[in-house]
């Protein structure tokens, strides 16, 4: 099965990169042009459902770009978008014809408003705010008009910046109003010097309070400002062209150069580098992490707060000064191949500086990776396993990927006497379809798993054909609305087969679409433009074995319970230009064949659900948490303001109790685990919190209440499967 795996993708990017779109020159000198007529062309030839890029089309690119160019319309005014809308229904010709008029005039006008904006916001908060008048300030960006006059925006600029500023005061507030009360409970009085020997706080007056305030709205927007003056030319241009593609579907992504280099990380789980997490303040690119494990972390001189004021290479004399540089340009110095040195220059948080090198390595991204866990319920052993996404490694599947860690963990668990599994599938966003494939296998002895469909050409049924089954016994997967993808394929198989009951949110996100993603630089010959990045685009959709489609309906779970998505719109039926629902004839599949009383446990669930007070709290907090969300209008009177503040205080108060439940359940690592916890105390700090999570989880505890309530007619095979699902 992995062999006709990787032929199918060889073939496919080879069709790509080869035989279909090299039969097209691509030789446009400007860089931008040549990628438009790269990506225009693979959509046309390649995207499942390609769009016909008419005036229709050309309006929506307009519209979603300016949006996404002035999301709150604090920019350009409405001169300038009267002055755009001459391009209106222009943009499908010049896409066609690879003009870039439209994005110059736009960007070349965005830039020079940015800039006048500054001027703007600093006048506004060289102004002391009046939090005693009777004003409102509106989030609804959508239905606020353009101005009309540097007067009219400097006034939506002030009302913007008072409601950011109204924030800090009220902070500043209380902070002084905590720090008083603690100083007269030691019994001490206010003062109207600084004592510097019982350091007795000077409390300040309102008015100091409201300019300390502003100056914290002033440094924000400073360094803000700071990151949109870093924004090249090249990334406003990926603006453009994303919105062109997201007009196709919402998973259709141009991915620039640094884009993509993350996107690898984050579906592979690891890179290569020295273990840090890095951020830019101001001009200094400063250390806010270090990745447990790590080269960093191994080599233990590097800290959080450090500044990375230098880097060297191991074959060059000079180190080279990244102060100022745009923290993408700067990770590219810092990151390199395994078993390299790089030399850095540090100004440490004591203020010293000094340099450290650090070899190079695989940083693995645990938290990527499946972990479990065993629990004792009712005098019986449970597992647990959480797979945060289907990963894998692009490069070589064999190094590691979701479905061979998964069958380890299952053997790990088979070897501690395990009678019943819980698969955690919530917030896990998907990844590889195929080792979604060879999961699903884990559990069935063969048959369909998924069916996939390309435009224009017959489905394809995706298969289990190895005969050995990893676990046979009770098992239970859990799913809320931000499971997607292959997180749907694997529920929906388990459904369908009545392999497992699926326990969670009405749906889940309702992605059934694949996407591959292409390497623009393997379609133009000798490139002198410089790295063109790559373009991730929907090829093709799946359907469930019964032949219905998990787009836009997702997987119903046997066993709903609310959580604290219920009622925001977050799935794929509420973003823009999905892919509609449609369903093809189903396969053949047999039922699993072991007898589970499925009917009968899954109404005790839902009788043992309705009366859970845990979880009609949490459908509470779920409508407030909804309540909150769709509020657009605020008061700017402090009073006003505050006394809301109070209200939703006290109203939170109601919700408090969700975090003081406990199950009363003790989890417990695995011996492997607990062996590296000896040598790696972040880890164990990990796993600690992760099963403390746990035991307060309520769906958890219902999870494996089912496990109990399944009904087997023969016993579990404890012993490990010989033959290994490759």
């Amino acid at each position: 099965m992995q062999r006709n795996y990787k032929l199918l993708l060889l073939v496919l990017l080879l069709a790509f990169a080869s035989c279909s779109f090299t039969s097209k020159t691509f030789e446009d000198p400007d860089k931008d042009k040549l990628l438009v007529q790269l990506i225009t062309y693979v959509l046309d030839q390649g995207h499942f459902n390609p769009q016909q890029v008419n005036d229709d089309f050309s309006k929506e690119v307009f519209d979603d770009y300016l949006e996404q160019l002035d999301p709150f319309k604090r920019y350009f005014y409405a001169s300038d978008i009267k002055e755009f809308e001459a391009y209106k229904t222009d943009l499908d010709d010049q896409i066609k014809s690879y003009d870039i008029t439209f994005f110059n005039v736009t960007h070349d006008r965005l830039l020079q408003r940015i800039e006048e904006s500054k001027s703007v916001y600093k006048e506004v908060l060289k102004e002391a705010f009046d939090f005693s008048t009777d004003e409102t300030f509106s989030t609804d960006y959508e239905n606020l008009p353009y101005a009309n006059s540097r007067k009219e925006m400097k006034e939506r600029w002030r009302k913007q910046l008072k409601f950011s500023t109204i924030a800090n005061y009220d902070d500043l507030i209380s902070e002084q109003e905590r720090a008083v009360a603690t100083n007269q409970s030691n019994g001490k009085i206010d003062a109207d010097v600084n004592n510097s020997k019982n350091e007795i706080p000077v409390k300040k007056s309102l008015t100091e309070l409201e300019k300390e305030a502003r100056e914290s709205t002033l440094k924000s927007l400073d360094e803000l400002y700071d990151f949109i003056d870093d924004r090249q030319r090249k990334d406003w241009f990926a603006v453009y062209m994303n919105a062109i593609v997201e007009e196709y579907d919402p998973h259709t992504f141009y991915f620039a150069p640094e884009d993509k280099d993350r996107f690898d990380v984050a579906m592979s789980g690891n890179f290569e580098g020295i273990g840090a997490r890095l951020q830019k303040r101001m001009d200094a690119i400063t250390v806010n992490e270090i990745i447990s494990g790590g080269p960093a972390w191994r080599q233990n001189e590097l800290e959080v707060g450090d500044q990375i004021l230098k880097v060297k290479q191991e074959d060059e004399d000079e180190a080279l000064n990244i102060v100022g540089m745009r923290l993408d340009d700067a990770i590219k110095f810092i990151k390199g191949p395994k078993g390299t040195n790089v030399t850095l220059t540090l100004k440490k948080v004591d203020g010293t500086i000094e340099d450290i090198t650090i070899t190079r390595d695989i940083v693995e991204l645990e938290e990527t990776y499946a972990k479990s866990s065993t629990v004792i319920k009712d005098d019986k052993k449970y597992g647990i396993i959480n797979l945060p996404k289907f990963y894998v490694d692009f490069n070589d599947y064999n190094k590691r990927n979701a479905a061979s860690d998964l069958k380890l963990e299952i053997e790990r668990l088979k070897e501690e006497g395990m009678e019943g599994l819980v698969l955690d599938l919530r917030n896990n966003g998907g990844g590889s379809l195929q080792t979604v494939v060879d999961m699903v296998g884990l559990f069935i002895k063969d048959g369909p798993v998924v069916q996939v469909k390309t435009a224009g050409e017959p489905k394809e049924v995706l298969k289990d054909r190895d005969k050995s089954i990893v676990w046979d016994g009770p098992l239970v997967v859990m799913v809320n609305e931000l499971s997607a993808s292959a997180s749907e394929i694997l529920a929906a198989a388990m459904q369908d087969y009545k392999r497992a009951i699926v326990i969670g949110s009405k749906q889940t996100y309702g992605k059934g679409t694949v996407q591959n993603v292409l390497d623009l630089n393997r379609m133009v010959r000798n490139n002198s433009n410089g790295d063109m990045g790559a373009l991730k685009f929907t090829t093709q959709k799946f359907y469930r074995i019964n032949g219905g489609s998990t787009q836009l309906e997702g997987v119903k779970s046997d066993v709903v319970v609310p959580d604290r998505y219920s009622y925001i719109d977050i799935g794929e039926k509420d973003q823009e230009n999905p892919l509609e629902w449609d369903k093809i004839d189903a396969v053949d599949y047999d039922l699993w064949d072991s007898y589970y009383d499925y009917d009968t446990t899954i109404s005790k669930s839902k009788q043992r659900m309705a009366n859970n007070e845990q979880l009609k709290l949490i459908d509470a907090n779920a409508q407030w948490v909804k309540k909150m969300r769709d509020r657009e209008s605020y008061s700017l009177n402090y009073e006003s303001y505050k006394a809301t503040l109070e209200a939703n205080e006290k109203e939170a108060k109601r919700f408090e109790k969700l975090s003081e439940y406990n199950t009363n359940l003790t989890f417990q690592s695995l011996p492997y685990e607990l062996k590296l916890m000896e040598q790696d105390s972040v880890l164990k700090q990990k796993r600690e919190r992760w099963h403390l999570d746990l035991s307060k989880d309520v769906y958890i505890e219902e999870a494996l209440n089912v496990l109990n309530d399944l009904k087997m007619t023969y016993g579990i095979k404890n012993k490990v499967a010989t033959s290994v699902k490759n």
